[in-house]
């Protein structure tokens, strides 16, 4: 086993790197075997979620892609050309977005999620990689991407374990390593890349909080009060929130420089976070659902019904949001 948090924050990626059996007789690799349409795609285990324009796109277990026009009441699921577990998706435009998991996989669509191509797996990771890190390449497609962010259709990072970090400038044709150009000597976990107030943050193990200096094309590490890991950053204009394990978030208002801690009221994981409607939200492990209508200075929790274990947040309609985890997806009113 490797390293990987043992928190629910990362649901699906609990097992990424975990060793693998070896194959039984009639085995067919994830990589090759399409990703089965099933009326019950929905109520499997999703961990990410994004915008395409008006639509929500949700990925997850098995391949799984499904799509949602109508404010996530109903779904439709997406043919994918592989089996293997995605964790993160993101649309910089309504048409073109990425999705990323395990097997060092890299899906793009042309078309709002509609249909997917592979752009890169393991299998090619090596080759990627070159002598950069012989390890991670000879290793090739045990380890996973665990998230993806574009700023627009052609430039963008996916990352993932081990300080695994790649770029691309041209969609996705073609990568180029940025494992050399992070202040993570540790080669800890890369959980999650996302824009906030402007800046590019990466989070990860450890209390690894990093941001990019654009001019230098450099991750480099900010000092914050914690040293637990970090699942993800959200923010908007006047504020910026990096929350994970145990309930712990911390809020920045000069970009970064310096942090100060945030009263959640939880014990548990903080898995996922966004903006809406000028408030910010956050999903728990235990499906807690917190809201901010100060820009990050305080959290209150929404009543909740049935809770269920939450992995991802996004934004669906006036006043409400859809809760992807384990036990599928859900709309939730933000009250």
């Amino acid at each position: 086993m490797s390293r990987m948090t043992s928190a629910g924050a990362v649901l699906a990626v609990l097992a990424l790197l975990a060793n693998t059996p070896a194959p039984a007789a009639g085995f067919r690799d994830v990589l090759d075997t399409p990703a089965a349409i099933t009326p019950r795609a929905t109520a499997g285990l999703f961990n990410g979620l994004a915008r395409a324009g008006s639509r929500i796109v949700a990925v997850g277990q098995r391949g799984h892609i499904v799509l949602s026009d109508d404010g996530g009441t109903s779904w439709k699921q997406a043919r994918v050309p592989v089996a293997s577990d995605l964790v993160a998706v993101a649309f910089p435009t309504p048409t073109h977005g990425w999705a990323v998991g395990h097997d060092g996989i890299v899906l793009h669509s042309a078309d709002a999620g509609a249909s997917w191509t592979r752009q890169l797996d393991g299998r090619a990771l090596g080759k990627v990689l070159g002598y950069g890190d012989k390890r991670l390449a000879e290793q090739g497609a045990e380890n996973p991407f665990l998230d993806v962010w574009f700023s627009d259709q052609r430039t963008g990072f996916v990352v993932g374990a081990f300080n695994l970090i790649l770029r691309t400038e041209d969609g996705g044709r073609s990568w180029q390593p940025w494992l050399d150009r992070t202040d993570n000597p540790k080669s800890l976990h890369l959980y999650a890349i996302r824009q906030a107030a402007g800046q590019i943050y990466v989070t990860g193990e450890q209390g690894l909080l990093m941001r990019l200096d654009a001019e230098a094309g450099r991750f480099r590490a900010l000092k914050t009060p914690y040293e637990g890991t970090y699942f993800g950053v959200t923010g908007n204009a006047k504020g910026v929130v990096a929350f994970g394990l145990r309930g712990n978030a911390f809020r920045s208002t000069d970009g970064g420089n310096s942090w100060s801690k945030v009263e959640t009221g939880l014990q548990v994981g903080l898995t996922g976070g966004t903006e809406h409607e000028g408030r910010l939200v956050l999903v728990s492990q235990a499906g807690h659902l917190l809201v901010s209508r100060d820009d990050g200075a305080s959290f209150a929790p929404v009543k909740i019904e049935r809770t269920a274990p939450g992995a991802a947040v996004i934004g669906a309609g006036t006043g409400y949001v859809v809760v992807a985890g384990p036990r599928g997806l859900r709309a939730q009113w933000l009250q």
